[in-house]
């Protein structure tokens, strides 16, 4: 599989650090794709904007032999969370797989919603497990009506 728009290739190595084997990381500017095996073979696509987040590890082999492991998060329905296992140059493949996301996201108008609340940073506490959170924290002015409205 060579796409004729990628920005990286590179194949999963074994635990020499060697390319000898049957999956293959793709990189072009909307998509990441992912080709395994030999006999039966599976290809996911998977459109960057939907990568949510991005988490490089190294073990102390992948470090002695310069490979790394990036894991995923993704809204893709098939791919929910996955690897790119054992590439070379990790720590540069996740600052570009990074980019492309963003520029991913901004070309298709997707943007990221994070959850934000209102306890000046302190999660919402549910003492007594009906799910449902209780009062503010001590100390925690709860705003009136006439303090939330929007000015024009």
């Amino acid at each position: 599989m060579r796409h004729k728009n990628a920005v990286w290739h590179d194949r999963k190595r074994n635990i020499l650090g060697l390319p000898w084997t049957f999956t293959v990381y793709e990189l072009d500017e909307d998509r990441l794709f992912i080709d395994t095996g030999i006999f039966n073979t599976r290809e996911d696509e998977i459109r960057l904007y939907r990568i949510t987040d991005i988490t490089l590890t190294r073990s102390l082999w992948q470090k002695i032999i310069g490979t790394g492991t990036l894991h995923c998060d993704s809204a893709d329905a098939t791919m929910k969370n996955f690897d790119i296992k054992n590439v070379k140059e990790s720590k540069r493949v996740r600052e570009v797989l990074s980019d492309y996301v963003e520029k991913a996201r901004l070309r298709s108008r997707v943007y990221a919603h994070e959850t934000v609340n209102n306890h000046g940073g302190m999660p919402p506490v549910d003492l007594d497990g009906d799910g449902i959170p209780d009062a503010p924290p001590v100390g925690f002015d709860v705003p009136d009506a006439a303090d939330l409205e929007l000015n024009h």
